[in-house]
This record gives C-alpha cells, sequence and structure tokens, in this order.
C-alpha cells in the first residue's frame, strides 16, 4: 500500500512538471512536426516504407500518411498509424501531440515501456495500442487522462497490478487489458467508473475475489474475467448490473453457489462461469428474467441436481453448455420448445433420458431444428436412437458416445448433407455399415463406431465415397471380411482404427500398400485382427507423418522391411505377438524420434546392434520371447530417457553390459 502510495505521489509530482514545462513553452503545428519525426526516428522497420516515402518535414504534417488535423486549432488531432507492422518505440517527445483526440497503434510490434510524457495528452478520447509489445507495468498516470472514453491495451507483455488511479477517468465506456500478465487484485475503485460499459481483464494472473463495488458500475453491459486466477464466490449484488448482456468468468478457481440474482439481469445474453469450482443447483426460476439469453456456459464446474423446467423459458437460448458437471435425472421434455438452440453440450454428466422415458433419448429432440452440435455423450441414456433425428437438418455433429444405447443401428437416420462427424461408440448398438455409406455421409469428416456390442459385417468399398474423412473409427467390433484396398482413395485420413475385429487381408497386405495414398495418415492401429500376411516393402512409403503403428497379434509373418527406417515421424512401433522372423532392420536406427519399439514374442534371430543406441528418445523397449543371441550393446544404457527393457527368454550369450545400471 505504502508503495502503491508512493508511486502515486511521484507521478503527481511528474505531471505538474510536465504541465508547468508546458504552459511555459509555446506550441504550434511545429511542435507536432517534430513530435511525429522524433517517433519516426525510433522506428526501426517499416516494411511497406509508409513512413520512409511520407513523412516529411518539407511537406505539411497534415497530409501525411495517418495524421488528421483540427479545423480550429491547425494542430494534430488524429493519429493512426494501425496495422503498419511497424516496429519501434514511442519516445519521450511523443507527449507534446496535447491536441491528439484519437490515437490507433493497434496490430504493430511497438515495444518497451510507455513514457510518463503521454500524461500530457489530456485531451485523448481514443487510445488504441492493442496487439503490440508494450511492457512494463501499467501506468498510473493513465488516471490523469480525464476525457478517455476508449482505452484498449490487450494482448501486450504489459506486468504490474491494475493502479487504484482509473477510477479517476470518469468518462471512461470501453476499458480492455485482456492478455497481458497483470497480477494483483482488481481494484476495487473500479466501482466508481459510472460510464464504464464494456470491462475486459480477460487472460491475466489477476487474483482476489471479484470486488463487490463492480456493482456500482451501473452501466456495465459486458463484464469478462475470464482466465485468471480470481477466488471466492460470485457476487450476489452482480445482479444489480441491470444493463449487463455478457458476463464471462470462466477459467477461475471460483467456489460456491452461482448466485440466483444473475438469473434475473433481463438484458442478459451471454453468461459464462465454464471450468471454476461452482457447485449447488441451478435455481428453479433459471430462465425467468433472461427473455434475451442466447448462450449460457456452464461447464466444467461441479454443479449438480435436475435441469429446471423453467430452462423453456430461455427461448432464444442458442448455446447451451453444461458439460462435466453432476447434473442427473431426466432432460424434461420442454427442451424441444428451444427451438433457437444451435449448440448443446451435456456430456459427462449422470442425464439418464428425456422425460424419463425409460432413460430414452425421446422424439422431442427431433423438434430442435435448427440444432448444428448435439453432444451427449458418457451419460447414462437408454433405448433406442429415435428417427426424428433426421429432423435436423443442420446437424454437424452427433455425439452419444458412452451411454447405454441400444438397439438396431440404421445409419440412414445421419442422412444429412452436413454432417461431419458421428460418434457413437461404446452403446450397445447393433448393425452394419450399409453398402452405400458414401452418399448416406457423403461430406463425414469423423465416424466413431468403436466397441458397439454387436457390430457386424464387412466394411463396403463404398467408404471410398466418403472423400473428406480424417477419422475412422471401427475397433473392437466383430466385423469380418477383407480390408479393402479402396481405404486408400480416403486420401485425407489421418487415423484409421480397425482394432480388435475379425477382419483379414491377403498375403501381401496390400490394403498398406493402398494406405500410401494416404498422406496425412498420422496414426494405425490393427491390433487383433488375423490378417496373416507379410509386411510389404511400400510400407516404407506410408505417410511421413505416420507416428504410431500399432499391429500387434495379427498373425504377421516374414521379415520386418528395411524400408520401415523411411517413416522418420515414429513414436511408437508394435509388432509384438507375430511371426516375424529375421533380425531386426537396421534402419530402426533411422527412427531418432522412437519412443517405444514392442517386438516380443516373435522369432527374431541374431544379435541386437548398436544401431538402437541412436535412439535417444527411446522409452521403452520390449524384445522378449525372440531367438535373439550374441551380445547386449554397452551403449544402450547411455540412452538416458530408456525406463522400460524387456529382454526376458532369448538366447543372449554374454552378461547384461554394466551401463544398463545406469538406466532409472
Amino acid at each position: 500500500m505504502e508503495k502503491a502510495f508512493t508511486s502515486f505521489i511521484s507521478t503527481c509530482l511528474l505531471l505538474y512538471y510536465v504541465m508547468a514545462s508546458s504552459a511555459m513553452t509555446h506550441t504550434n503545428i511545429t511542435t507536432d512536426q517534430l513530435a511525429l519525426l522524433s517517433l519516426k526516428s525510433q522506428i526501426i522497420s517499416d516494411p511497406f516504407h509508409f513512413f520512409d516515402e511520407n513523412w516529411f518535414s518539407t511537406t505539411s504534417v497534415c497530409h501525411w500518411v495517418g495524421v488528421t488535423c483540427g479545423s480550429r486549432h491547425e494542430r494534430v488531432k488524429s493519429l493512426n498509424i494501425s496495422n503498419m507492422a511497424l516496429t519501434g518505440k514511442i519516445p519521450p517527445d511523443f507527449g507534446n501531440l496535447t491536441f491528439l483526440v484519437f490515437l490507433d497503434f493497434r496490430s504493430n510490434n511497438f515495444y518497451g515501456n510507455l513514457p510518463q510524457e503521454m500524461a500530457r495528452l489530456r485531451r485523448l478520447k481514443l487510445l488504441n495500442l492493442s496487439f503490440n509489445n508494450f511492457s512494463g507495468e501499467v501506468p498510473a498516470w493513465f488516471g490523469f487522462l480525464h476525457r478517455l472514453q476508449v482505452l484498449n491495451l490487450r494482448n501486450n507483455s504489459l506486468t504490474g497490478s491494475i493502479p487504484s488511479s482509473f477510477s479517476n477517468i470518469s468518462k471512461l465506456e470501453a476499458w480492455n487489458l485482456d492478455f497481458n500478465f497483470l497480477d494483483g487484485h482488481i481494484p476495487k475503485e473500479i466501482g466508481n467508473l459510472e460510464n464504464l460499459r464494456y470491462l475486459n481483464l480477460f487472460g491475466n494472473k489477476l487474483t482476489g475475489s471479484i470486488p463487490v463495488s463492480l456493482s456500482n458500475a451501473s452501466m456495465l453491459e459486458t463484464l469478462k474475467l475470464s482466465q485468471n486466477f480470481l477466488q471466492g464466490n460470485i457476487p450476489d449484488r452482480i445482479g444489480n448490473l441491470y444493463n449487463l448482456n455478457g458476463l464471462s468468468i470462466e477459467d477461475n478457481q471460483l467456489t460456491g453457489s452461482i448466485p440466483f440474482s444473475v438469473f434475473n439481469i433481463s438484458k442478459l445474453e451471454v453468461i459464462a462461469f465454464t471450468n471454476n469450482s461452482l457447485s449447488g443447483n441451478l435455481p428453479n426460476g433459471l430462465c425467468n428474467g433472461l427473455p434475451l439469453l442466447k448462450e449460457l456456459h456452464l461447464s466444467l464446474n461441479k454443479l449438480r441436481g435436475h435441469l429446471p423446467t423453467s430452462l423453456s423459458n430461455c427461448s432464444e437460448l442458442q448455446i447451451l453448455s453444461l458439460s462435466y458437471n453432476e447434473f442427473d435425472g431426466p432432460i424434461h421434455s420442454e427442451i424441444g420448445r428451444l427451438s433457437n438452440l444451435q449448440t448443446l453440450y451435456l456430456s459427462k454428466n449422470y442425464f439418464s433420458g428425456i422425460n424419463n422415458l425409460n432413460g430414452s433419448l425421446s422424439q422431442e429432440i427431433g423438434n430442435l431444428t435448427k440444432m448444428q452440435f448435439l453432444y451427449l455423450s458418457h451419460n447414462m441414456f437408454t433405448g433406442e436412437i429415435p428417427n426424428e433425428i433426421s429432423n435436423l437438418v443442420d446437424l454437424e455433429l452427433f455425439d452419444i458416445a458412452f451411454n447405454s444405447f441400444s438397439g438396431s443401428l440404421a445409419m440412414e437416420i445421419f442422412n444429412i448433407s452436413g454432417m461431419r462427424t458421428v460418434s457413437l461408440s461404446a452403446n450397445n448398438l447393433s448393425g452394419t455399415l450399409p453398402s452405400n455409406i458414401g452418399s448416406i455421409l457423403p461430406n463425414i469428416e469423423s465416424l466413431y463406431l468403436n466397441g458397439l456390442t454387436n457390430f457386424v459385417g464387412t466394411i463396403p468399398h463404398s467408404i471410398s465415397n466418403c472423400s473428406k474423412l480424417t477419422i475412422l473409427g471401427l475397433a473392437s467390433n466383430k466385423l469380418s471380411g477383407l480390408i479393402p484396398s479402396s481405404l486408400g482413395y480416403l486420401t485425407h485420413l489421418q487415423k484409421l482404427n480397425l482394432a480388435g475385429n475379425n477382419l483379414k487381408s491377403d498375403s501381401s497386405l496390400s490394403f498398406l500398400t493402398s494406405l500410401t495414398n494416404c498422406r496425412d495418415l498420422t496414426h494405425l492401429y490393427l491390433i487383433s485382427n488375423p490378417l496373416n500376411g507379410m509386411l510389404p516393402l511400400s510400407i516404407g512409403n506410408l505417410s511421413t507423418s505416420l507416428t504410431r503403428v500399432f499391429a500387434n497379434d495379427c498373425k504377421i509373418k516374414g521379415q520386418i522391411p528395411n524400408e520401415i527406417g523411411n517413416l522418420t515421424a515414429l513414436l511408437d512401433i508394435n509388432f509384438s505377438g507375430n511371426n516375424l522372423v529375421g533380425s531386426i532392420p537396421a534402419s530402426i536406427g533411422n527412427l531418432r524420434n522412437l519412443q517405444g519399439l514392442l517386438l516380443s514374442n516373435n522369432k527374431l534371430a541374431r544379435i541386437i546392434e548398436d544401431y538402437l543406441c541412436k535412439l535417444q528418445h527411446l522409452d521403452a523397449i520390449y524384445l522378449g520371447q525372440n531367438q535373439l543371441s550374441g551380445s547386449l550393446p554397452n551403449c544402450l544404457g547411455n540412452v538416458t530417457s530408456l525406463r522400460e527393457i524387456h529382454l526376458g527368454y532369448n538366447r543372449f550369450s554374454s552378461n547384461i553390459p554394466t551401463s544398463l545400471g545406469n538406466l532409472k
């Protein structure tokens, strides 16, 4: 407190000196010209040559790019040099531009401290220094810019606490300090800013509680305090801010229940309290006083209980986000009245159905015809997927994974032209992939059908018509037949998971050759399928982005091709539990990013060469239950990242190198 007071007094004395000196000095347009030329001299990078080709002492300053002069005093009134990619500092002389009303430096690369001489700019109404690299503490002298209405300092590197002197800017309407490195408490004096309409302190390191005095800023329309370290309860008196239309306090450490008064601010359009530790039930009167509410974000808290039936009174609601809480019970059928709803996040709760119809997802969901994103995963839904899903013609994402839905899956209900993601994994569904899946889901990008109870049949060749597919998950089902080479037509494919089925291939594993067309492939999972073939030489032509190949327990035989060393992005290889023979290829040493090498339970022979010692990121090596002979390389103990090594049941002829004792 004493330090802050001393700083304030020092600033006052400086301001007195600056004002007194200014009063004794005759100023005119030449003063402005010299101030701007001083600024130009501090610009070390002007890639578009705005200044080099324009700001000359031989021309009137009023004609310089970005400069506007007032007609009354013929002094520089406005300076707008935004979005010019300039790099430099603001010089002390800049404070001589005492007739400036509008100053816009946004989206450049200015750096350093803001000079205290800027306190002379007492006519300023708008100051925008956002998206630069200004550093140092937020100056207390801002409090002397009494005419300031808009102050934007977002996306800089400012540090320290927010000076209480800001409360002296009585005309301030918009104040933006988001994405800096501010710490300390939010000063209670902020409540004195009776004209403040917009306050954004998002993305700093602020601590303490939300000051109750904020409720005195009666004109406040938007309040953003997200991504700080604020604690304590949300003040009940915040409900006195009747003009609020946006309230965002996400990603803090707030506790307690949500004050009922918040739900009586009739002008609120956005409420965002995501990722705190708020607890308790939602009030029964939720939405009774929120006729304009469009977004309600309450995910990642500890809220519990049933959803109030009054939710249907938020008739303008477009986004409802309640994921990662402890809500339970049914979702009342009144949700079908939210005709404007576009996004519904209810994942990771204990919801048991809609209208408690045996825990089912009732046909009421089909009334939400504007729905685009529907997240219902990780709940306790049962029953069948209602055919009314097909009414949601704008639906792009449908996620009901990890529930207990049952019945026969008719993929035709997803015959929605804009559908991009379907996630049905871990349910009690039965059915097959339809032969015309390419025409049913022409725009699908992510298809998750892992772990369905009785999903059978083959992978149809028409899957190749899903040309936008990036993720295909068919693991842990009862699929059979050949893996079609037509998968190679999915040129945007990034992740392919076919593990845990009864899929086969020809003796040359030709589907692997076809996958060389998938240049974005990063993950390939073939675990526990009876492939019964040999790894083709073309495996080295798979995507250079490939990071994980899991083909353990697949009855693969023959040798590991030397070409596997071409896959230099690989992090994990698992070929355990196969019938591989021969030696581990020396090209493995090219895989410098490799972390896991799992080749246990094969018939690999010959010595382990020193090339394994090149794998300096190796974390785990499993080579047990093979026929390896010879000596272990002594340098293996120098692979400092190695944590697990399994070599048992081989034919090594010498003692374990003492260097392996270095492994932790």
